[in-house]
């Protein structure tokens, strides 16, 4: 016997789709002019939930689908035979009208169903409105919203998931909400539990009492479990025993016919001890990008069948109840799954600061011993599905590599797996992270766990901020920024193409945490795809246009309508402060804005050679530019601060926006991807000049760098050559330095850690993978005199990306006819405005090329 057994009611039928009358019009009306629809439902052989329903008969013409009752069909009692023994009824009906949108009440009585059981006994069950039965408006009606599902009654569709990897666009927001609620689309569906599952049931008796339905189908259920879910999802881990199978780039599917199940996810290739003594602890792990280990979450009934797919082929199926009984079941050689729930509960955790005892802001990452994830409520397992979150789901979680991280201020809660619970939490790089084994026990409620700060930068006046963020809020900003100890966090309005970003963020002014450690300033980075990307600080009002050249920075056919020197020199007047980001790319206008001195600093964006070299070179040309570090946040897979700017304010300025920014300028700063510097030279700070007399001299330097990453290597740099150095090719966690520089002319020294070889970094596990490094700005020496550094090499150089972007400007940049626009500086020869920033700087190099004569 079938485990489901749906009866053939045809014969007995005395309606077909007609009797469905026209859909329901959606709220607000049916377009007029335009006849509705006529209603359709689901007829012939179907399965509902998994369960098997026959509804009419699949060759005929939809004539005769149903057992119709209520006034002007059949209203008579009617008896459907079934002789047979069963532990469930399943009804498939639903109601042809309803008044509870124009003010009824649900519980109105339709019918009344009567059991008979052999022996001459009876059960009788009444049908009433929204309990039993409920009207189903069809797919393009309303019925949760204005009829509301049924009590009793379950939709005939399930639950389901949005499609994993593609869509139409107008779905993109609702995509993200992963689940499709279950809505009924043809009927709804109603169990009848039979108290005496041991004796026959010889029929079913339908007495329609009120409001017009229609019966669709009757299933028999014979096995001992309730025909719909009831049970919440439980973890199920996934192996694939055959390496070949393992080895594969993820794509694992799982159905289930008789529940559902999530998208599947892979797990962390390491064991949990080894996990816990990593070394980059409270920042993320590899991403385990092949098909094994693998979980999924499944909510089922025991006779559900579970299919784990790969690449579209089913490599195994199992019986839901025996997963659930034995708790590791291989049903093939290529499959094997093990049931990882072990039961859970609803915890409040508090994070502490070990020195204060206070309640104290984080990042932090909940995870079962085999990895599977359990966020604080509020909070994603996995952003985005683990799909990109470019411009989308950005804010409150992050991503690094295979773990998702969720900013709390302090406290959270959710659900945490009984038994042994793994924690990561992390806060800046002045705490050292937490990746510790936690137990919870049946009944606990509470969690506390100390965080424990191991250098204090503010305390030393070192004031740390990311000069480029994108897509935060204002308030997104403070959390995260909090969550990661940071100071100052630079929200960067801009453009892409047609998309404009952050706009009703911008006020002119910056925004302070309560406790005034934190600053969120909305502010701007102007771009365009040829002459280069801008950064304008503090900005009072905005500096339009935002982006300019077409896309991808402008929109579609968008001209050249602005110099990065005309955004300069607004910013300038505001009292605002200019940043190159991720110099040198693009690599048009720098050297213009160098060579005039409109720009405060650079920002090196990742840890390589040639952002180095670019950066030396302009040094080594004798221009004063600080370093900052900005991590260009776009995703949920780059932490806010994780390239970051340390600024120097001294003991007698106030820390502000204002002072932070001015400092910055002055050169005060050190980048950081993880290390702590400390760089002095002649006990002189990063930043300053030292002036000795005559042609050069020795100069004592010392360098010292700290961190929670493995330190390797720390290097004095002279003009970009390494002269002086210190190693330990095990790793240490403090790396310090202190020598003698023969210095011969003016110069500029600076500190730089990283890996062994410096190069040889390790990576974080941000988008960029970008590596655990830390540079020191210059200290800059001059001898004999003001400081001045000329390099011919360097000269040169500028002069030809000048020629170059003139040749764009006047060769390849889209321009509108002069006479038929006015442009926004409101010149008349716009040529001659945008090449006049190019011809300034090209006169200033030839003149310090006349003044300063050959290399040094």
């Amino acid at each position: 016997m079938r485990d489901y057994e749906p009866l053939d009611l045809s014969l007995m039928c005395n309606a077909g789709l007609s009797v469905l009358g026209e859909e329901q019009p959606e709220a607000g009306g049916w377009p007029r002019g335009q006849a509705m629809p006529p209603a359709s439902a689901a007829v012939g052989a179907q399965a509902f939930h998994g369960l098997p329903f026959l509804i009419g008969r699949p060759d005929e013409d939809g004539s005769r689908c149903f057992l119709a009752f209520g006034k002007g069909l059949h209203n008579e009692p009617l008896k459907v035979p079934i002789s047979r023994s069963a532990r469930h009824v399943v009804i498939a009906h639903r109601l042809l009208e309803s008044d509870i949108v124009q003010g009824g009440i649900p519980g109105k009585l339709v019918a009344e169903y009567v059991f008979h059981l052999d022996g001459g006994e009876t059960v009788r069950v009444p049908i009433r409105e929204r309990f039993e039965i409920s009207v189903v408006l069809g797919r393009t009606g309303w019925t949760r919203s204005f009829v509301g599902l049924p009590y009793r009654a379950v939709s005939d569709q399930g639950n389901s998931l949005q499609p994993r990897y593609q869509g139409r666009w107008e779905s993109a927001g609702r995509r993200q909400t992963e689940a499709i609620q279950g809505q009924p689309f043809s009927y709804v569906l109603w169990a009848w539990a039979n108290p005496h599952p041991d004796r026959l049931i010889e029929a079913l008796e339908i007495i329609p009492v009120g409001s017009r339905f229609i019966i669709a189908a009757v299933t028999l259920g014979h096995l001992d479990e309730h025909p719909f879910v009831r049970a919440g999802a439980r973890e199920l881990k996934i192996v694939l025993p055959q390496p070949g199978d393992a080895a594969k780039p993820f794509n694992l599917e799982v159905e289930v016919d008789r529940g559902v199940a999530t998208y599947p996810y892979s797990l962390p290739t390491k064991t949990a001890d080894e996990f816990l003594a990593d070394d980059f602890k409270g920042w993320g792990e590899a991403d385990n990008l092949s098909s094994s280990p693998a979980y999924v979450e499944v909510t089922a009934i025991p006779s559900a069948i579970v299919t784990v797919k790969q690449d579209g082929e089913a490599l195994g199926s199992v019986r839901w109840g025996e997963v659930e009984d034995k708790k590791i079941v291989q049903p093939t050689p290529r499959l094997r799954v093990e049931l990882v729930d072990r039961g859970r509960n609803w915890v409040h955790t508090t994070v502490l600061d070990d020195e204060t005892g206070k309640q104290v802001p984080c990042r932090i990452h909940f995870r079962s011993p085999e990895g599977v994830p359990y966020q604080p409520h509020g909070h994603h397992n996995h952003v985005n599905s683990n799909n990109g979150t470019w411009h989308i789901d950005v804010g409150g979680d992050l991503r690094l590599g295979q773990i998702t991280y969720a900013y709390i201020d302090g406290a959270c809660q959710g659900w945490l797996p009984r038994g042994d619970v793994i924690v990561d939490a992390a806060r800046g790089f002045e705490y050292e992270p937490l990746r510790a084994k936690v137990r919870i026990e049946p009944g606990q409620r509470e969690l506390t766990l100390r965080i424990k700060r191991w250098r204090n930068m503010n305390a030393e006046r070192w004031f740390s901020g990311d000069t480029h963020v994108h897509f935060l809020s204002t308030q997104g900003s403070h959390v995260e920024a909090q969550g990661e100890d940071l100071n100052v966090v630079n929200v960067l309005q801009s453009q892409w193409g047609h998309l404009f970003t952050n706009t009703e963020e911008f006020t002119g002014q910056p925004s302070l945490s309560p406790d005034g450690r934190t600053i969120v300033y909305v502010t701007q980075e102007n771009r365009q795809h040829f002459l280069g990307h801008l950064t304008l600080l503090g900005l009072k009002k905005p500096v339009m246009p935002w982006c300019s050249d077409g896309p991808g920075e402008a929109e579609l056919g968008g001209t050249l309508e602005v110099t990065m020197s005309d955004w300069a020199d607004q910013c300038h007047a505001q009292g605002g402060t200019i940043i190159i980001p991720h110099l040198p790319f693009p690599n048009g206008e720098p050297a213009t804005l160098i060579a005039t001195g409109r720009a405060d600093a650079v920002e090196m964006l990742i840890h390589n050679p040639y952002c180095h070299l670019e950066y030396y070179r302009y040094l080594n040309g004798g221009y004063r530019l600080p370093l900052v570090g900005g991590t260009d946040k776009m995703t949920s897979d780059v932490p806010v601060g994780l390239y970051r700017t340390y600024v120097y304010i001294p003991p007698d300025e106030e820390f502000t926006y204002e002072n932070w920014c001015r400092n910055l300028a002055k050169g005060r700063t050190f980048h950081s991807g993880g290390p702590l510097l400390d760089f002095t030279v002649e006990g002189q700070k990063v930043g300053d000049t030292i002036t000795i007399a005559g042609n050069g001299g020795t100069l004592e330097v010392e360098a010292k760098a700290e961190s929670i990453f493995p330190l390797h290597r720390l290097e004095i740099v002279e003009q970009g050559m390494i002269v002086a150095s210190t190693e330990d090719l095990k790793g240490a966690r403090s790396l310090r330095l202190r020598t003698k520089v023969k210095v011969e002319g003016h110069t500029w020294l600076a500190a730089r850690v990283s890996g062994p070889g410096y190069w040889q970094s390790r990576s974080h596990h941000d988008w960029w993978s970008r590596g655990v490094f830390a540079h020191s700005s210059p200290i800059y020496v001059a001898c004999g005199g003001e400081w001045q550094l000329y390099n011919r090499e360097t000269a040169q150089y500028m002069l030809t990306m000048i020629e170059g972007t003139l040749t764009h400007i006047r060769e390849n940049s889209l321009q509108h006819p002069s006479e038929a626009v006015t442009h926004h500086h409101g010149e008349a020869d716009h040529l001659a405005y945008l090449e006049r920033p190019f011809l300034q700087a090209r006169e200033a190099i030839q003149r310090r090329m006349s003044r300063l004569g050959p290399a040094h």
